[in-house]
């Protein structure tokens, strides 16, 4: 670079290759085991190190990459160049062989170049205010596709829609194109996916952790009734995925733990020798709706440290093992809940978890390092929330990383640790709350069990210390339960290490209480435990599932602000007498249905009428849920139908019962439900006699593309599980948000909605929470009398009506002959007479338009970015970043800026 000798000599600025490292002091990760430096370029500096490059780089320089900073399209016509531009230099084709796919390609990337300008600069405004961040660790993110919501968070999809329909494609085409992101399965995933939309639409700082699901948990097929598991292939093209090959991280598994002594004579424990993975981060862009803020999911993929193949092993003969330790290493990031029926499996989920959270934790303490901080100072830089029990580990982990390696003593490292965590608690089932056999885990983290019993002996010592009366207390509340095998209580664990636990609905936070939490209320007062009810993002839930509802509602509100303030949607209720809006609402409920319905047609090749009553319940197949007792409901009407003549027929509700929804792999009595749904449906569907009264469809590989479709199009869904079961449940608030009501139980947040929405809105039925331990002690010990209409639908499926009797012989056992758990029974007969309600409700369109309107109105509260407040002032301690304005010494420089502050940070 050569100087002008008309002025002042400049400091030259250094090739990026030889760029300072910043040194960490001391490993992150288990001690030994040596990984490549961790270079960057000008990318994941500091605040101190973005002004020492800024100042070194000379003013003409800056100006060039000012003058040539991507300038992201606003106009059909920049959008066109866009496209045609990826179509034929990134995508090497043409006009001619331009098709759906292509275009979808270079459509996504399109959007995907306007995201990462966005995306930098969040990164680098978090960088340089440094100020405390949130990071969400979640086993499951259930994204759905990403180009729609891109596109409306940008305020571009008309400018889209004009470009596409200039060069020859139907919107609508190209986003079908996408593949849903496997990320998750159920409602835990998609509550962090809709967590991640208003964090960054509120500004928060923010990073999402997860795993980077190479098949998801897996399509499903439905093949001669039965779910079928199939790879889900979602990863064949994913414009939305930056991979970061030079994130990298070395995770250990196995070994043994030496004592040692340091040189000042203080003893540490050092983990050796074992197995090492390498994980390897992959970031998401996620925009927030009408704001430039783009936070950042990053998910981990595992590899072999040792590299994808062995030549040594190869040139030898020995094929097979030539690539053994790569495939053992990518079966950890391969499937999401991979079958822990077998040790293997256990082994193989436990693997999983530990991995995700190890890599997670060291990009945390890698980060915060660098702010030159102290170590006390962790908890005002650093929130981690815990989505649920999967990542429990991740407290282990920091006390030994602490511990271990920053040498820092228990005590310390311990308050540090309680301070930054935060546990969200979903489940009051006692099956589905975490445990892990302490051999198994003695053999996989062995380091990780001793701090666990450390951690439980300090905590049952001062138990002891203040309850010393009460022996019973500590086997109670010991992270390791005594049984055999020995077990390692996950929630517990949970609660322990984390300064606040949160349920996930009112019910939920005081069962959780009063039930699972009971002696944790006692020890750390109920201060400790609160609750944070539940929500969904209004931007995916209403503007792009239910785009003509959502115009609708913005011609009577005067605009779109109540996608960020969805209290707004009360002065709804002053239109209910308005004609004109009453007949487009209704009309625009029925083209969703004709949608829904047009695809059922194709899917399942079974015709519906639009007209008649849509029935839903699409969720994760469980028997809490209660698919089983929905589908006996559809077999008491299919034969009520069948008994009546044809002139009684006449007056009957057409009704349409849609079900969706995965069962775990292992899950044999969820497949059940699945396999009894679709033969009902076999047999209900082809009978000439029943017609369109009554439809049952079976739609396979439920996901979130389908839910954006199915929702608005539903006019009834069932939330129905055993009161006092179901945490919280947000399906059921996406669906009254689009103008459906619903049939449920007490429970969750159903109780909530009634309270908002009212009693006249929502139809209830069954037994209460209260009531369910009584009911279940009477059916074990004393007399448990079956409701005689439920009976005669067991009778139906003896007779062989809908296939094989022994087929379905375990569902009818589990309530006739072991206790009816789920109290299918108990509710049968209130849930049979409120579907008759239902129909008749359903006769009076006026009644029921008004009801959905009024329901729709007050749904203020349920929307997501309240949720993320309530957690931002009462468990994060964060606050909403100033967007607008650059730095304020990088404003003429976006091209420096766009490389300084830094993704990686």
């Amino acid at each position: 670079m050569s100087k002008s000798p008309d002025r002042l000599p400049t400091r030259e600025r250094r090739p990026s290759t030889s760029a300072p490292i910043f040194d960490i002091q001391g490993s992150v990760g288990p001690a030994g085991i040596s990984r490549p430096k961790h270079k960057r370029t000008y990318t994941g500096f500091d605040v101190d190190e973005i002004k020492i490059v800024q100042a070194s780089i000379p003013e003409p320089q800056r100006e060039a990459w000012a003058r040539n900073h991507h300038k992201a399209f606003q106009t059909k016509e920049d959008f066109e160049k866009e496209v045609v531009r990826h179509v034929e230099t990134t995508l090497a084709r043409s006009m001619f062989n331009c098709d759906e796919s292509a275009a979808y390609s270079a459509t996504g990337l399109a959007f995907r170049d306007r995201l990462v300008t966005r995306w930098n600069q969040t990164q680098q405004r978090q960088t340089f205010i440094d100020s405390k961040r949130v990071y969400y660790l979640s086993l499951e993110f259930l994204m759905g596709r990403a180009l729609d919501n891109a596109m409306l968070n940008a305020n571009l999809k008309d400018v889209a829609k004009a470009g596409l329909d200039d060069l020859g494609f139907r919107i609508e085409d190209i986003i079908e194109q996408e593949n849903d992101a496997a990320l998750g399965n159920g409602g835990l995933g998609r509550l962090a996916a809709c967590f991640l939309d208003s964090l960054a639409t509120l500004n928060y700082p923010a990073w999402g952790y997860g795993l980077r699901y190479r098949y998801g948990i897996f399509k499903q097929e439905i093949i001669d009734g039965y779910q079928v598991e199939v790879p889900d292939y979602w990863l064949d093209f994913n414009p939305w995925e930056f991979p970061r090959h030079d994130v990298t991280v070395d995770i250990q598994f196995f070994g043994h733990v030496h004592k040692m002594t340091d040189k000042n004579g203080k003893p540490f424990c050092h983990w050796e020798a074992g197995e090492t993975v390498q994980a390897v981060a992959y970031d998401m862009p996620i925009p927030g709706y009408d704001t430039p803020s783009t936070n950042n999911l990053r998910l981990w993929s595992s590899k072999a440290a040792s590299g994808e193949f062995d030549f040594q092993k190869f040139n030898s003969g020995d094929y097979e093992s030539s690539v053994g330790d790569q495939q053992r290493a990518e079966t950890i990031s391969a499937v999401l809940y991979p079958n822990d029926n077998l040790e293997r499996g256990k082994e193989l989920r436990l693997k999983q978890q530990y991995f995700w959270v190890a890599a997670s934790l060291y990009d945390i303490v890698r980060r915060f390092k660098k702010s030159k901080r102290t170590w006390k100072e962790f908890p005002d830089l650093v929130a981690i929330q815990l989505n649920d029990t999967h990542p429990t580990l991740a407290i282990v982990e920091l006390q030994r990383i602490l511990v271990d390696l920053e040498r820092l003593s228990w005590d310390e490292a311990w308050d540090i640790v309680t301070s930054t965590f935060g546990y969200t608690n979903h489940t009051v089932l006692p099956e589905a709350l975490e445990k892990w056999p302490v051999t198994l885990m003695q053999n996989l983290l062995p380091r990780h069990l001793q701090i666990i019993y450390d951690i439980n002996l300090f905590f049952l010592q001062a138990v002891e210390k203040r309850f010393p009366q009460d022996r019973d207390l500590l086997s109670r509340v010991s992270i390791i339960e005594e049984s055999q095998p020995k077990m390692v209580r996950m929630a517990f664990l949970a609660v322990v290490g984390s300064h606040k636990v949160n349920g996930v609905a009112e019910l939920h936070s005081d069962l959780i209480k009063t039930t699972i939490f009971k002696d944790f209320v006692e020890i750390y007062g109920p201060d400790k435990f609160t609750n944070v009810t539940n929500a969904i993002t209004p931007r995916r839930w209403l503007h792009q599932a239910n785009p003509r509802l959502s115009d609708l509602i913005a011609s009577k509100l005067g605009g779109y602000d109540f996608l960020k303030d969805l209290t707004q949607l009360s002065q709804l209720e002053l239109s209910l007498n308005d004609k004109a809006f009453r007949k487009e609402w209704a009309e625009i409920k029925y083209a969703n249905k004709v949608r829904l319905a047009k695809y059922i047609k194709a899917t399942t090749d079974v015709s519906v009428n639009p007209t008649a009553l849509f029935d839903v319940q699409v969720k994760r197949i469980h028997e809490y849920k209660r698919q089983q007792l929905n589908i006996f409901g559809v077999i008491h009407r299919y034969l009520t139908l069948k008994a009546m003549s044809p002139e009684e027929r006449k007056k009957q509700q057409p009704r349409v019962s849609i079900f969706g929804g995965k069962a775990a792999p292992g899950y044999w009595m969820a497949k059940h439900i699945i396999h009894l749904v679709n033969n009902v449906g076999s047999v209900v569907n082809k009978d000439e006699d029943i017609g369109d009264l009554l439809k049952v469809i079976f739609l396979e590989d439920y996901n979130v593309s389908k839910a954006e479709m199915i929702i608005p199009a539903s006019d009834l869904s069932e939330h129905i599980s055993t009161a006092g079961t179901e945490a919280s449940g947000t399906s059921n608030m996406k669906f009254v948000l689009n103008g459906g009501l619903i049939i449920g139980t007490c429970d969750g947040a159903n109780i909530e909605i009634t309270r908002e929405i009212g009693e006249n809105n929502i139809f209830l039925f069954g037994n209460l929470a209260e009531d369910v331990e009584d009911l279940r002690h009477a059916h074990t010990y004393g007399s448990h009398t079956l409701d005689p209409e439920l009976l005669a639908v067991f009778s139906e499926i003896q007779k062989g009506t809908f296939g094989a009797p022994h087929d379905f012989e375990a569902l009818i056992s589990a309530v006739r002959d072991h206790g009816d758990y789920y109290l299918v029974s108990d509710d049968f007969h209130s849930y049979i007479e409120t579907q008759a309600l239902v129909d008749e409700s359903y006769r009076n369109q006026e009644d029921w338009v008004t009801k959905t309107i009024t329901s729709v109105a007050r749904m203020g509260f349920f929307s997501s970015d309240r949720c993320i407040n309530e957690y931002a002032e009462e468990i994060w301690n964060i606050e909403p970043l100033q967007v607008g304005s650059e730095f304020p010494r990088l404003k003429k420089q976006q091209g420096l800026g766009r490389e300084s502050g830094g993704r990686g940070h």
